[in-house]
């Protein structure tokens, strides 16, 4: 008995499938670049807006004028030490002001004369007083006149705190006396002589200098009369305590 074969229809291989999922992947590339190129064109547009703006603000057109920054203001801070120093001087200023009125007040008769004169300086406040008021010709005695002035100065003096310097001064022509070699001699000894009606008024001795300059630092002509005159004077200064700045100055280099 003849076998019948079995017959297989097979179905054939359709060998052009990739073709469509080539055709849907060339699909996707090529959206892929066009939302690329699209989303390219927005930045660069933004791009160029900003290029722009920060060209305008950090280059100069032709003929701007240019844009000139100003440093910022530094701020000072506050010093302590030099805010009590400043107070100091300042208190220090306003009391020999007035002690400087005072001394006015109490000379006003002599000051009125030109026989006594008060100034304020940095240095302080002087009395100067002419020889004529205090002592008789080429002596260092002080006259009895002399006492009343003088010590009304020294009730002044006497409550006050400061360094008082007694400075005595001559003309230029030449002691002719034995009692004094020279200038310097009377000059110092009339210094010397206000300085102890000072301390018996009660003023500390402490405090006091008498310094005797003769005919070096005149404050008027010695060729007149009048001059001399002007310069034969005692000047009594009571030294300002404001606090002076100390500044240490460098050593030189020694030279091989």
């Amino acid at each position: 008995m003849r076998r019948a074969r079995r017959k297989y229809d097979e179905e054939p291989d359709n060998q052009d499938r990739w073709l469509i999922s080539y055709a849907d992947f060339i699909t996707l590339l090529f959206a892929f670049f066009v939302v690329m190129y699209a989303i390219s064109q927005v930045n660069e547009g933004k791009y160029r807006v900003f290029q722009n703006a920060i060209g305008q603000a950090f280059s100069l057109e032709k003929g701007a004028p240019p844009i000139i920054m100003e440093a910022p203001q530094a701020i000072p801070l506050p010093n302590p030490a030099l805010k009590r120093r400043t107070e100091a001087i300042r208190r220090e200023r306003e009391h020999m002001t007035r002690l400087a009125q005072d001394l006015t007040s109490t000379l006003a008769p002599l000051v009125k004369e030109g026989k006594v004169r008060v100034t304020q300086t940095s240095r302080g406040v002087s009395v100067e007083i002419n020889a004529s008021v205090l002592f008789d010709p080429g002596a260092a005695r002080l006259t009895v006149e002399s006492d009343q002035a003088l010590r009304a100065v020294a009730v002044l003096l006497k409550d006050d705190t400061h360094d008082v310097q007694v400075e005595g001064h001559t003309d230029v022509q030449p002691i002719s006396n034995s009692n004094f070699a020279s200038n310097w001699e009377l000059s110092a000894a009339r210094a010397s002589a206000v300085v102890r009606l000072f301390i018996a008024s009660g003023v500390k001795a402490s405090r006091l200098t008498a310094v005797g300059h003769a005919d070096n630092i005149p404050v008027a002509p010695n060729e007149t009369a009048e001059g001399r005159a002007r310069n034969r004077r005692v000047a009594v200064t009571i030294l300002s305590g404001i606090p002076e700045t100390v500044t240490e100055v460098p050593t030189a280099p020694v030279a091989n």
